[in-house]
């Protein structure tokens, strides 16, 4: 696929096998029509966001090319989230899996449905560190900086370890 647009999507998971559970969120999406894998940051272990009482997270970014408008890939991504198990209870409590859509080109959404770039990417190392990893050049189209300049302007301390690599 030579057309499409260049996105980052964020994935998290805490219960069960949240590593296992990554892995097989990146296998779907890859596998996804109109969607490519292009690649995928190391896996992080990270402590909770929130809800603090629970099991820590393992999180990655993966980078796509995709022909799907970021509705569609939204659909996609929550298809993915759904058929995987994903049950909604409580705001950044315990998930199978969570899909985001962390950056669609350098397009700016603001509707009831979709934000991008995700509001929260700026505030969060378990989302920085990983995209840092494999696109620290990338801008934020809302503030003009790149991610790697994100980073070095974060207050979150946060504990992010690398978990280990991906083996797609």
């Amino acid at each position: 696929m030579m057309d499409g647009v260049i996105c980052f999507v964020g994935m998290g998971s805490n219960m069960d096998d949240p590593a296992g559970h990554c892995l097989k969120a990146m296998h779907l999406i890859s596998a996804a029509d109109g969607v490519n894998l292009l690649r995928s940051s190391s896996l992080y272990r990270t402590e909770p966001v929130g809800c603090v009482e629970q099991n820590w997270f393992i999180n990655a970014v993966a980078e796509i090319r995709t022909e799907l408008t970021a509705h569609k890939l939204l659909k996609v991504l929550q298809d993915i989230e759904n058929n995987m198990g994903r049950v909604r209870t409580e705001k950044w409590g315990p998930r199978i899996i969570d899909l985001d859509i962390l950056l669609y080109g350098q397009d700016v959404i603001r509707d009831e449905n979709l934000v991008i770039p995700h509001p929260e990417l700026h505030r969060r190392r378990f989302i920085l560190i990983p995209l840092c990893e494999i696109a620290s050049y990338v801008i934020h189209p809302a503030f003009g900086v790149s991610i790697r300049g994100l980073m070095d302007r974060l207050d979150d301390e946060g504990i992010v370890d690398k978990y280990g690599n991906v083996e797609a």
